[in-house]
């Protein structure tokens, strides 16, 4: 295996990944900023009151995003094992 050829599936990964998990981290961000300003602008000091809905609309994302992902990962792996005769020799 080439240098390369270890590049360009390093990039393919990493590309799939960032496409994987940019939807979860964004909600958990946006909302975590939201609920981060309630608190400031109302004083509360609770921590449970951003990390629950935090939990749960990543919760949330996984479940209804899964058909998705599983899509994303399936066609990958298709990707991988149709070149897998240029990876092996």
């Amino acid at each position: 295996m080439t240098p390369d050829l270890v590049a360009e599936l390093l990039r393919a990964l990493m590309k799939e990944a960032m496409i994987l998990s940019a939807p979860i981290l964004i909600a958990a961000v946006v909302l975590g900023f939201i609920l981060t300003l309630f608190q400031t602008l109302t004083s509360l000091q609770e921590q449970s009151l951003t990390a629950v809905p935090r939990l749960g609309a990543v919760a949330l994302i996984l479940l209804v995003g899964m058909p998705w992902f599983l899509g994303r990962l399936a066609a990958y792996m298709l990707f991988l094992m149709s070149d897998l005769h240029r990876y092996l020799g």
